[in-house]
C-alpha cells in the first residue's frame, strides 16, 4: 500500500508530538510550515531533513496528501478551508473554527471537497474512555440520561517553563482563552461514547483571578466554567472546558437507567461499573472496581505515544480514513467539530449573560445559516492585529495588574507575530 504523505503546520511541542504518531503508523513525513524561527529549529532537530515553508500555499503544493493542523488553537478553519480546495484531507487540533461564522464557512466549503476531515480530539482514546465506550455500547447501563465530562487541568502560576514554551507572548491567544472554548477534552468523549450531540447550551463561571506578584498577561479570571447542554437524544451534559480547580483529572461518567460506569479521579485506570441489585446484568456484581485494558492489537506502538497512548489511535483513525476513502463518525466529523465548537463559543455566551441558553446552529439549515455567516465576534487577537471583539471572562472589565504583565514581559521575548 502507498505509504500517505504528511505535512505539519505547526512544529510546536504539540506538532512535533503528533508527527511520531504518523511515522509509527508508517506513513511519509513530507513537509512543515512555520514561521517562528525557534519553533523552525526545534522541528528540524525533531524531524530531520525535510522542507520548511512558510508559505501555506506553497507547503500545500508539495505533494502533500493530508495535513496535521497544529497551528493556533483558534486559525484551523481559513486553513482546512484551503486544503479543502485542493482534496488535502485535514487532521485538525481541536476546535475546527473559532468563530461562528467560520463554522458556516466550513460547512459550505466542505460541500465542494474529497478532503476528508477528522477532528483530532485524542481524549476518547484513552484508555479508561475506550473501556466506558465498550460499556455504554454493551447496553447494560440502560436509556443514557446524564454523563459528566470534567477536563481539570490547573497550572503552578510559578511554573516559567510552561509560559517560556506555551504563552510566549503577551497577545498569545492562551491568555485570552475564555473557559468555555478548550471544550473537546471534556465533551469529545462523553459525545463519542454516548452518541449524542448537544442542541442547547447554558454555563456559569467560577471567577477567581490570580493574585499578587506572579508573571501573567492572562485577561482570563475564571478558574472554570460549568456548562450544561440538552441533546438530541434527551439526555443532559455537564461539562468544564478546561478548569482548573482542586487536583489535576481526567475525569468522566455516564449514567443510565440501569447502572452507570466512571473512571475514578485520582487512581490511574481504575473503573467503576455500578448497577442496582435488580438490574445487574448476567455475569456482574452490583459493584464492578476493575482496571481497564487496552485489548488492541497494537498495544506496544500504543504505549509508545503521547497522551496515554491515544495520540496514536487517534492517527490511526485518521489513516483508516483515509485508506478507505470515507468520513470519520461521530464525533470526529466535521459536522460534530462544528457542534463541538458551536457549545464552546456560546457557552461563553451564556456565561456572560447570566446562564442564558443558546442553540447550537446545524449549518445545514439555512436559517441558521443566516444567524451566523456574519458574526465573527472573537475573544482573541487575529493574525491581521484585530483586537478582541468580546470578553474572555465572566467579569468582562478584568485584566491581570500593570505588575503582572511587567513580570511576565520580562518572563518571556516579546515575539511579533
Amino acid at each position: 500500500m502507498r505509504k500517505i504523505k504528511i505535512g505539519v503546520f505547526g512544529t510546536n511541542i504539540r506538532g512535533v508530538g503528533l508527527v511520531k504518531s504518523f511515522m509509527l503508523l508508517n506513513c511519509e513525513i513530507v513537509a512543515a510550515c512555520e514561521k517562528n524561527s525557534d519553533r523552525i529549529k526545534y522541528g528540524k532537530d525533531s524531524l530531520g531533513d525535510i522542507p520548511f515553508y512558510s508559505d501555506f500555499d506553497e507547503f500545500l503544493n508539495s505533494g502533500i496528501d493530508a495535513v496535521i493542523l497544529a497551528n493556533y488553537f483558534h486559525e484551523h478553519a481559513s486553513y482546512a478551508i484551503k486544503c479543502f480546495e485542493k482534496g488535502i484531507h485535514v487532521f485538525s487540533e481541536c476546535i475546527s473554527n473559532g468563530t461562528m461564522a467560520e463554522g458556516v464557512q466550513l460547512a459550505q466549503a466542505f460541500k465542494n471537497t474529497n478532503s476528508i476531515y477528522f477532528l483530532a480530539e485524542n481524549y476518547p482514546q484513552m484508555i479508561f474512555n475506550r473501556e466506558m465506550q465498550k460499556v455504554c455500547k454493551s447496553g447494560t447501563l440502560g436509556k443514557i440520561l446524564y454523563a459528566e465530562g470534567e477536563y481539570n487541568h490547573p497550572g503552578n502560576p510559578q511554573d516559567t517553563k510552561f509560559k517560556k514554551d506555551y504563552n510566549y507572548f503577551e497577545k498569545h491567544w492562551r491568555n485570552f482563552l475564555p473557559r468555555t472554548y478548550y471544550i473537546t477534552h471534556s465533551l469529545g468523549p462523553i459525545m463519542c461514547a454516548t452518541g449524542a450531540t448537544p442542541q442547547v447550551v447554558t454555563a456559569f463561571a467560577a471567577y477567581a483571578p490570580t493574585e499578587g506578584d506572579v508573571a501573567t498577561a492572562s485577561y482570563g479570571g475564571d478558574k472554570a466554567a460549568i456548562i450544561t447542554t440538552q441533546n438530541d437524544d434527551g439526555s443532559i451534559f455537564r461539562i468544564t472546558g478546561c478548569a482548573a480547580f482542586g487536583g489535576h483529572h481526567n475525569a468522566y461518567r455516564i449514567c443510565g437507567t440501569e447502572g452507570q460506569v466512571e473512571n475514578l479521579r485520582g487512581m490511574d485506570n481504575k473503573i467503576m461499573l455500578r448497577y442496582n441489585d435488580w438490574t445487574k446484568p448476567e455475569g456482574k456484581d452490583e459493584i464492578n472496581l476493575y482496571d481497564a485494558q487496552w485489548n488492541d492489537k497494537d498495544e506496544d506502538l500504543i504505549k509508545k505515544t503521547g497522551h496515554g497512548g491515544a495520540d496514536f489511535i487517534t492517527a490511526r483513525m485518521f489513516i483508516e480514513c483515509i485508506n478507505e476513502n470515507r468520513q470519520p463518525e461521530h464525533p470526529f466529523n466535521l459536522k460534530s467539530a462544528i457542534a463541538m465548537s458551536s457549545v464552546a463559543i456560546l457557552a461563553n455566551r451564556s456565561m456572560l449573560e447570566g446562564g442564558k441558553p443558546y442553540q447550537i446552529p446545524d449549518f445545514d439549515n439555512p436559517e441558521d445559516v443566516k444567524l451566523y455567516e456574519n458574526d465573527t465576534l472573537s475573544p482573541f487577537y487575529s493574525s491581521d492585529g484585530r483586537e478582541p471583539s468580546i470578553p474572555c471572562c465572566s467579569h468582562p472589565d478584568f485584566k491581570p495588574t500593570e505588575e503582572q504583565v511587567e513580570l511576565f514581559k520580562k518572563l518571556v521575548v516579546e515575539i511579533d507575530e
